[in-house]
């Protein structure tokens, strides 16, 4: 892909402003994004989580940069000993399981593995050093087994979530301790309990807390100091705040360079939580809906902003990602039996059109650009990717009608592709233009030669959006249909019947029949296509609202929870205009 170079801007909470990308290992990255606290299936405020720093994960790699992405897993905690002992199993064996869950949760999605996954119960000898060296330092104190950190001893406590000290009541994001020096003193180390996991240290039995862990893990491998620390808004107090707080009591010269966040995933404009019960975890969309249509709807807004779970939105991101893979698959249908000899490796074969070329050059331009621009990916989505799909669909349409062997319809094809890229209406005649047999040749290979380039680009614009998949074409569009047979409650066998059903009824000229048929089927997410004399069916959006809510009716919501954190009550997050909302990312059919 040709590209032009641009800065990457990237959002850091900490300034509040985008930022200019700046490594500290000229080339190198190295980025840490606090994981899951492995107790349950994960929700879509993980999914989005993951697949946001996924995304940025991919486009540092496609621009060069040698990364070094670390994503830890929570494996010692109080929710996993809660949820342990409820079932009676032991602590690190259920999260132990729900980390391999996790994983392959995030295959599913497409989510590249990081370069490192480290667990909590791998790391103890790391955390309580660094407890040790915090104490040295004078920043921390123990009583009855218990580590506190001394939050009055930080002055720049508070830099990043603009929270004040003077504003933290004991009980509300910490818990009340009598023995504590400042009510907003947080553990570090916890005095071993009955019934619980505990490991030996300088101060007795216990475990970490929660916040050394994120510290102590990303110290052990990226250092002190480091380009990018990431995870949700949720996470910037206090779990983050304290980070910061400890990581400088340990090493004053510890530094992050860019802190980034993705913003809250919401039901129906309200918040996700367990008290509402309107969580929904991972499984549970991927159970009616394909992987690749989650994920694009978690790109679909951008990562800073609210994004907003509803059924419609799911329906419209299905239907976009059935309408990419249908344009690729026929593209590579109508191109195979010219590449069979070799086409696309002959050295003579002639320069792309113009047209194609400047398809080509936008989308470059724009993915270039907006990707650069704290990572812009809904622009991308309904921006040039979409013109280049519109282009392969309208140069495939003029590849078809076309008979080489007798003449060319040149001119309405350069100039209806050329239009399709303007996104400017083109009034022409069809001019049949006969060609010498050497000439049809060279022109049947210009176009040939055409497609494939701008499928290529497609291509490579997709996979670094993680919108590829690594089974065929195909099977993607094979999967998308089951879900949506799924979804409408029937079998492929059901609708073919009813398909039948429609043909006898419009040869018995029942069109009131005929019609009927084909609106409960569009109702629920099935449409019918007319293709010479036959017929044929690929899902849509459901035209009747009422049958695609069913979907969120028959799911129970999980017990899922998050980790007990409160969103800072002065942090400012910069409006993204036009990424707010529902993110809908609207395309062509």
């Amino acid at each position: 892909m040709a590209e032009e170079l641009v800065d990457l801007r990237i959002y850091n909470s900490m300034t509040q402003q985008k930022e200019i990308f700046i490594t500290k290992v000229p080339g190198k990255v190295s980025m840490y994004v606090c994981g899951v606290t492995a107790y349950d299936f994960s929700h879509l405020g993980h999914a989005r989580a993951a697949v946001s720093f996924d995304i940025l994960f991919r486009y540092l790699k496609h621009l060069g940069y040698e990364v070094t992405y670390v994503r830890n897993f929570t494996d010692v905690d109080d929710k996993i000993i809660k949820r342990a002992n409820e079932i009676g199993e032991d602590p690190l064996m259920l999260s132990n399981h729900f980390c391999n869950e996790y994983d392959a949760d995030m295959a599913d999605l497409q989510c590249e593995t990081p370069s490192k996954e480290p667990r909590v119960s791998d790391h103890l000898g790391e955390i309580k050093d660094m407890i040790t060296q915090i104490i040295n330092n004078g920043y921390a104190y123990e009583v009855d087994g218990d580590v506190f950190y001394a939050v009055d001893k930080y002055p720049s406590y508070g830099m990043l979530s603009g929270q004040r000290l003077e504003h933290n009541r004991a009980g509300e994001r910490v818990a009340v301790d009598s023995r504590k020096r400042h009510p907003a003193d947080f553990a570090l180390w916890k005095a071993a309990k009955p019934g619980e996991p505990s490991w030996d240290s300088p101060w007795g039995p216990g475990r970490p807390g929660w916040h050394i862990e994120c510290s102590a893990m990303s110290a052990c491998y990226l250092t002190h100091k480091f380009d990018i620390h990431g995870g949700g808004i949720d996470l910037i107090f206090p779990h983050h705040e304290n980070e910061i707080a400890q990581s400088w009591a340990a090493d004053h010269e510890s530094h992050v360079g860019y802190w980034m966040h993705n913003g809250h995933v919401t039901n129906n404009n309200e918040k996700m939580s367990k008290s509402l019960g309107n969580f929904f975890t991972i499984r549970q969309i991927t159970e009616r809906y394909h992987p690749l249509a989650l994920r694009y709807f978690l790109i679909s807004a951008h990562y800073r902003s609210p994004l907003n779970y509803s059924i419609s939105q799911l329906e419209n991101s299905s239907d976009a990602i059935y309408y990419i893979f249908q344009t690729l698959q026929d593209c590579k249908d109508a191109l195979s039996p010219f590449l069979q000899g070799g086409t696309e490796k002959n050295e003579n074969v002639p320069q792309i059109i113009e047209a194609a070329k400047e398809c080509i050059k936008k989308l470059n331009v724009e993915f270039q650009t907006k990707m650069s621009d704290d990572l812009q990916t809904p622009v991308i989505l309904t921006g040039a990717l979409q013109e280049a799909l519109k282009f392969v669909n309208s140069s495939l349409k003029m590849f078809k009608v076309c008979k080489w062997n007798q003449f060319l319809v040149l001119h309405a094809w350069v100039l209806h592709a050329f239009s399709c890229v303007r996104n400017v209406p083109v009034i022409y005649k069809i001019y049949f233009v006969y060609l010498p047999e050497k000439m049809q040749k060279r022109a049947q290979l210009q176009l040939i030669q055409s497609l494939l380039e701008v499928e290529k680009e497609v291509g490579k614009v997709l996979d670094v959006l993680g919108l590829l998949s690594s089974k065929s074409y195909a099977e993607v569009l094979q999967q998308l249909k089951d879900k949506a047979l799924k979804r409408a409650g029937l079998t492929e066998d059901e609708v073919l019947h009813l398909i039948e059903e429609r043909t006898q009824a419009r040869i018995n000229k029942d069109f009131p029949k005929s019609d009927q048929i084909r609106t409960d089927l569009t109702a629920k997410g099935i449409a019918l296509m007319d293709v010479g004399n036959e017929t044929i069916w690929r899902p849509c959006i459901p035209s009747d609202p009422l049958v695609a809510e069913v979907v969120q009716r028959d799911q129970k919501a999980p017990t899922v929870e998050e980790k007990q954190s409160t969103p800072p009550v002065n942090q400012k997050v910069e409006e993204i205009p036009g990424d707010q909302g529902e993110g809908n990312c609207p395309h062509t059919t």
